[in-house]
């Protein structure tokens, strides 16, 4: 893709397929017939990480001659907005990747058909049972696996209820996956592949339960032919990417003179790492950047300990100095030195992992969080803290702790998510902490001011380190040091540490 200059265009396009030809120069247009294209793909949850990330993959097979029988269709099951937009632009929109060298934009057209499921039931079954459908893939985020904390599915959730009532009318994706697949066994049409994309541990494990789960409380039989003949490779997925703001969606039409009604902000960096295991054909993603190895956990370990730790600390101690985008806060020498550190830390902790310079994936870490183009939201990062916290913090000071080494960095960054469910920056302003445990993390975080020791009697959430007396006074040491400001307490411990830079 070509790179553009940020200008004021006049009398911008609108996105439709008519207008494919007389886009303005700099933006890509997908030069492939969109009307050859079969589809083979079924996608759900049609948000702007899917947009930037897996559908970029599929209409880059498209661009080079590669996706016969790899369209996509889209299925979204609860923003009719979406649906509307989609409808309305022929399913084309714009990605526009930001980065230190130059900024770029497509348009991406390898999605022929958007359902939205609420009002297109049917139509979504027929397409997962169509025997064209190979591959069904999802961003649903981790409340619609509906799996408890021990990974089991909660089949004694409402939703489940009113599923079995009457299945061949599903609300949920295990309705409609289950529902396609016995579909597909009646007719004796091969199943589909199941991808889950969604950032929750063991993702491919945790989407062969809900589905296998699911059809078990139907029928036992169709539950054991599910596990017998249905591949759910795992994932790992990775593009930083913020939500369109109105103000950006304006600058995007001022910039390209292409008017999208809601189009994708990303970083150039996009990683994509499946399990080699389907059980339908298997789309050639490997030309197009996709690693397909044998084991995926390695790499998702690696993204979760040193990017999704980043966030997670750049997030609170970030916006409780009154920073609120990432670009903001990398900006900040102290923060950038911080987070240097931080990652330092956590290296010894991981494997070595086949296509995966640590050293490089660490420069080129520092380098997507400090993109000056991405002002990747702070409160966003913040969200769901008691789910981040003890997925992406917690395992690297337990296992830092067992091998004998102090953990300042990572424990600073517990720290800092403790004072930031008080409520308030240090400028007094307040913080809307969101959460599926909001209510009781903040009660127990104002019970005792720079005091730990409330939060940790949540087992499920800190186990065994609740009964580390030497963790519960590094982490009151940590809060207490907070008093002094975020990026007061982050410099006197980068020079006490030997981190500073």
């Amino acid at each position: 893709m070509t790179s553009y200059d940020i200008s004021t265009a006049a009398d911008p396009v609108a996105l439709t397929a008519a207008a494919l030809v007389s886009l303005p120069e700099g933006v890509d247009a997908p030069g492939y017939d969109r009307a050859a294209l079969r589809s083979g793909v079924v996608h759900f949850g049609v948000g702007g990480f899917h947009r930037a990330h897996q559908a970029v993959y599929f209409d880059e097979l498209a661009r080079r001659g590669l996706a016969d029988g790899w369209g996509l269709t889209g299925v979204g099951l609860h923003r009719p907005e979406m649906g509307e937009v989609m409808r309305a632009q022929d399913c084309l929109y714009l990605v526009v990747a930001r980065g230190a060298h130059g900024t770029t934009a497509r348009v991406v057209g390898v999605m022929g058909t958007y359902l939205f499921a609420p009002d297109q039931r049917e139509a979504v079954l027929q397409t997962l049972s169509d025997p064209a459908t190979k591959l069904v893939t999802l961003t649903i985020t981790g409340s619609g696996y509906l799996l408890n904390p021990d990974g089991d599915f909660s089949d004694d959730d409402p939703l489940v209820a009113a599923e079995l009532e009457d299945p061949g009318r599903p609300d949920t994706v295990f309705g409609y996956l289950v529902e396609a697949l016995d579909r597909r066994r009646a007719a004796g049409v091969a199943p589909f592949t199941v991808l889950s994309c969604d950032n929750i541990p063991s993702n491919g494990t945790a989407a062969r339960t809900m589905v296998v789960s699911f059809a078990q409380l139907r029928d036992s039989e169709l539950a054991r032919w599910i596990e017998d003949n249905v591949a759910f490779p795992a994932s790992m997925v990775d593009r930083i990417t913020p939500e369109t703001t109105p103000e950006e969606r304006d600058r995007i039409v001022r910039s390209l003179g292409v008017d999208d009604r809601w189009p994708v902000i990303t970083e150039p960096f996009s990683q994509w790492v499946i399990e080699d295991v389907f059980c339908n054909d298997r789309p050639p993603l490997d030309e197009v950047g996709v690693q397909y190895v044998a084991d995926v956990a390695p790499y998702e370990l690696t993204k979760k300990r040193l990017l999704n730790a980043s966030h997670c600390a750049l997030g609170y101690l970030g916006y409780l100095a009154g920073h609120r985008t990432t670009a903001e806060v990398m900006a900040d020498p102290a923060y950038a030195a911080y987070i240097a550190a931080l990652i330092d830390e956590v290296t010894p902790l991981l494997p070595r992992v086949d296509g995966i310079d640590l050293s490089a994936y660490k420069k080129s870490l520092l380098e997507r969080l400090a993109n000056p183009e991405m002002a990747d939201q702070l409160s966003r990062l913040c969200r769901r803290g008691s789910t981040k916290v003890p997925s992406y913090l917690l395992p690297s000071i337990i296992e830092t702790r067992a091998a004998g080494r102090p953990a300042p960095m990572l424990t600073l960054a517990v720290a800092g998510w403790f004072r930031y469910l008080q409520g308030h920056d240090y400028a007094g302003e307040p913080i809307d902490v969101e959460g599926p445990r909001r209510d009781e993390f903040v009660a127990l975080a104002r019970q005792e001011d720079a005091d730990p020791r409330p939060l940790l009697t949540v087992r499920d959430v800190f186990g065994d380190l609740a009964d580390d007396a030497s963790f519960v006074r590094d982490l009151h040491v940590a809060s207490e040091a907070l008093r002094a400001g975020p990026r007061d307490t982050i410099e006197t411990w980068l020079a006490v540490s030997g981190g500073a830079r």
